[in-house]
């Protein structure tokens, strides 16, 4: 029986028109091919298998070698890295898809064996985060960090720079920076890993500032109305954390919405976990910006319902329904039952658990 509901309404995203409100959200997979971090051949059926979604977010891709932090996660600063991406959005296309991919820094979250030359994670401050990585086929503890100069600042943004110009390159509809989950932009942001006593440190206003930079060099390269970005603000993940968010979140998303980025896309509460984990108004962020609001953490067909039925959202973000559920969209629209996920198959391998989950209407003909 299918089930009227906003979150099967249209939605207009900048120039894009979503057919309705369902997000796919950015999912580590660690399939892109060793060495080159091209994405793997399977990445083109894997996202055109779910371009019924309004939007298709990629996974985190590197803009640079330094800004990896997990094995075999894919760039997207190589020539041989667009040409494969653009293999990815033709294929979304042809489905009727749109895709924006997520730029991607790790900072600290890394390990030795991940680096140029087998040099230290960077990061605002040289403190080590208690975290894992996924590095040799197996998770081990993060490296410890060392401290960016302030010269090399100016070369991390135009790696952002770069990244956007590629991804447009490759054919995607536009970027998501990634600002979130106690990865590079985030741990400037907090005071948990930022101790810097330059113009990158200390008040919210020199904190927030490398990730409003980021931000503005990627509206600069494809424009606001293809430029959005992720932040989770009261987020424990990769040993994050901040003294005060919500002052911190308030100024961010003014200034966001001051650029006219096209989305926010929040993380409410604990990356895959309890959203109450720490008080925070998230009703303050969705006044203060004026256009898409993305919600994302734990949500079922109930509460994405329930949460843009009261104006409280623009779009849902959905993640791992997404990696077992192909065609997500008809199911819920169907009140259909969903595929469970494989949690042995997350993070590296083949097809097995990327693209072999069967859609509804396989099963139906298979019975």
């Amino acid at each position: 029986m299918s089930q009227p509901t906003k979150l099967f309404e249209p939605f207009k995203l900048g120039k894009l028109r979503l057919p309705n409100r369902l997000v796919m959200a950015p999912l580590t997979r660690n399939r892109a091919e060793p060495g080159s971090f091209v994405p793997s051949p399977l990445a083109a059926d894997y996202y055109g298998q779910r371009a019924s979604a309004g939007l298709l977010i990629t996974e985190a891709s590197q803009v640079s070698h330094q800004g990896q932090g997990y094995q075999d996660t894919p760039g997207i600063y190589s020539k041989a890295q667009v040409e494969g991406w653009k293999k990815v959005t033709d294929r979304v296309h042809e489905h009727g898809g749109r895709i924006f991919i997520q730029l991607w820094h790790v900072g600290r979250i890394s390990h030795v064996a991940l680096q140029p030359n087998g040099g230290k994670p960077v990061a605002p401050s040289a403190i080590r985060a208690k975290g894992k990585t996924f590095v040799n086929g197996t998770f081990a503890d993060v490296s410890e960090p060392r401290e960016l100069e302030l010269s090399e600042i100016p070369g991390i943004i135009e790696d952002f720079k770069r990244g956007t110009a590629n991804a447009l390159a490759a054919g995607f509809d536009g970027v998501e920076v990634h600002g979130a989950n106690g990865y590079l932009l985030d741990q400037f942001a907090k005071d948990g890993a930022n101790k810097r006593t330059d113009a990158y440190g200390g008040s919210i206003e020199n904190r927030a500032k490398l990730m409003l930079e980021v931000t503005q060099a990627a509206v600069a390269e494809a424009g606001a109305d293809r430029t959005g970005i992720r932040i989770s603000p009261v987020t424990p993940a990769n040993d994050i954390s901040d003294s005060n968010p919500q002052p911190l979140f308030d100024y961010i998303v003014d200034h966001l919405n001051a650029l006219k980025l096209t989305y926010i896309h929040v993380i409410e509460g604990a990356t895959g976990g309890p959203r109450d984990i720490a008080p925070f108004d998230y009703a303050s962020l969705r006044k203060r910006f004026k256009q898409a609001y993305i919600a994302n953490n734990g949500y079922d067909f109930a509460l994405a319902n329930k949460v843009l039925e009261s104006d409280a959202a623009d779009l849902i973000a959905f993640g791992k329904p997404f990696i077992s559920n192909p065609d997500l969209v008809e199911r819920l629209k169907k009140g259909a039952p969903l595929n469970d996920w494989d949690k042995n198959t997350f993070y590296g391998g083949g097809a097995k658990g990327y693209t072999d989950y069967p859609t509804l209407k396989a099963t139906e003909a298979a019975e």
